[in-house]
């Protein structure tokens, strides 16, 4: 398998449009993580747009499952803006710090807790792909007999993003080593699911999450 096959080859069954708002969202998702090294509070902004965007391009290709834990990105989104609105000083900027204990015990419960309702959702994902129209079919199908190797890895990963989205809402230092294990494991599971664009971000959110990792490490350093 070339590569062409691996993330040219999907987007023949795709409409202009839809290439055209895939590459968008992984425009601003890049600019959101560029943003966040930065300590910028345009991080929310660009990263409503992509995940905004997200839910749409999900919506259509029938991904409901999917669509509605984008939906979940963006209401953190809205909720980490509120947060840095009001710990910024200069209404852009804001200071890092790293987790407590405190923090620690709350993000194993939200770790716990995402990957039960996330679980749920895979559980019924066929009534809902269906879009919550029960059939006998469908009965038979709930459970979690239809998941795929990437389809667990993406329960994993997305209650790995739901804890770094937390934590960074809360400015923790910490919150990058949850971008990087969850975006280092997304670049196979986007090949897989024929996102090859969307792959390709998540190739350059792990090398900024890294990047992202020591500048915020360093700012905590020199402002202390």
């Amino acid at each position: 398998m070339n590569l062409y096959d691996i993330f040219l080859k999907p987007y023949e069954s795709y409409t202009t449009i839809q290439i055209i708002l895939e590459a968008i969202a992984t425009t601003f998702g890049i600019l959101s993580v560029y943003f966040s090294i930065k300590k910028n509070i345009w991080i929310y902004p660009t990263g409503i747009i992509s995940t905004a965007l997200y839910v749409y391009i999900l919506f259509v290709f029938g991904l409901l499952g999917d669509c509605m834990i984008n939906i979940y990105y963006t209401i953190m989104s809205i909720y980490g803006w509120i947060l840095w609105s009001k710990s910024s000083e200069d209404n852009i900027h804001v200071e890092v710090s790293w987790a407590n204990k405190k923090d620690w015990l709350f993000s194993t419960f939200l770790l716990v807790l995402s990957l039960g309702l996330v679980s749920v959702i895979y559980y019924y994902k066929p009534l809902i792909d269906n879009q919550f129209q029960m059939t006998f079919e469908i009965k038979k199908a709930l459970g979690f007999g239809h998941l795929d190797w990437a389809n667990w890895l993406d329960v994993f990963t997305t209650s790995i993003f739901l804890v770094g989205m937390w934590q960074m809402a809360k400015r923790k230092v910490e919150n990058w080593i949850f971008w990087i294990i969850g975006d280092i494991i997304c670049v196979p599971m986007m090949i897989y699911k024929g996102l090859g664009i969307t792959s390709v971000q998540y190739i350059i959110f792990s090398i900024m999450a890294f990047k992202g990792y020591f500048e915020w490490k360093n700012s905590f350093r020199n402002s202390n």
